[in-house]
């Protein structure tokens, strides 16, 4: 089955789900593309009252980007750029839907997958759910559009701890972290989370609108110059970052050098 993000509607109530059977929902350029268009018109939709994001079947919300196909997408510092550029606008759909977005986790969530649930408004995870961000061991950093999330919900010393130390944890973990809001029996993850969509849904629509603008007015984003932008891609022109790629596809320990 191909890779794409797939969407359904309940009364007021959508369901986006990011589908990619065989490699734990993991992230493309067309995933990237279909997330963005998805909420996007969603958040224009006036009849609906709330959005579900979740990770297609039982395995995993997402296990961050799709690796096979950096050496064709992200083989340079210039053209990690221009697909930055597809993360961001996928990542600021999520966070600036109109609607209350709930992420339900399953499985692992890590990498892109735990930047897209950081952009959502509530998190629920199931008691076996796996998090962290182990870009380190690719050689690679998380920009600034990618960071801003998880700097908002866990704070600087534990994004610091996450990206600096590349381990993966567990969900109570998750939990002391702030990372998510709700733990839960892996059984009613789903259940936990469409009753909590239910209960947003009942409110008044526009109340709900109106304080999201609200937080996100409190709590904006630095102004970011274009240069600093742009070394947030300065990783894919190094040794380390080519190195960190082929010791991940051959299941190898990367030997990195520094340059």
């Amino acid at each position: 089955m191909a890779s794409g993000i797939i969407v359904e509607r309940h009364g007021g109530i959508a369901t986006v789900a990011l589908s990619n059977p065989g490699k734990l929902n993991a992230l493309d350029r067309a995933m990237w593309s279909g997330l963005a268009t998805a909420m996007q018109q969603l958040s224009a939709d006036d009849t609906l009252r709330c959005v579900v994001l979740r990770g297609a079947g039982d395995e995993a919300f997402a296990a961050g980007a799709d690796i096979a196909e950096f050496a064709t997408e992200r083989a340079d510092a210039a053209q990690a750029a221009k697909y930055g550029a597809l993360i961001h606008e996928a990542m600021q759909a999520v966070a600036r839907c109109r609607h209350p977005v709930i992420a339900l986790i399953k499985g692992a969530c890590v990498g892109g997958g735990l930047e897209i649930a950081a952009m959502c408004d509530l998190r629920i995870c199931g008691e076996s759910s796996r998090f962290g961000v182990p870009i380190k061991n690719l050689g690679l950093t998380m920009g600034y559009g990618e960071l801003q999330g998880v700097l908002a919900v866990a704070g600087r010393a534990v994004v610091l701890e996450i990206l600096l130390e590349g381990r993966v944890f567990g969900a109570q973990e998750a939990l002391t972290k702030r990372l998510v809001n709700r733990v839960v029996a892996d059984a009613e993850v789903a259940g936990e989370a469409y009753a909590m969509a239910a209960r947003i849904a009942a409110g008044a629509p526009l109340v709900a609108r109106w304080h999201k603008q609200y937080i996100e007015r409190l709590n904006p984003m630095p102004q970011v110059s274009a240069a600093e932008w742009n070394e947030g891609f300065a990783c894919f022109d190094t040794a380390d970052y080519k190195t960190g790629v082929a010791a991940f596809l051959a299941k190898i320990k990367p030997p990195f050098e520094g340059r």
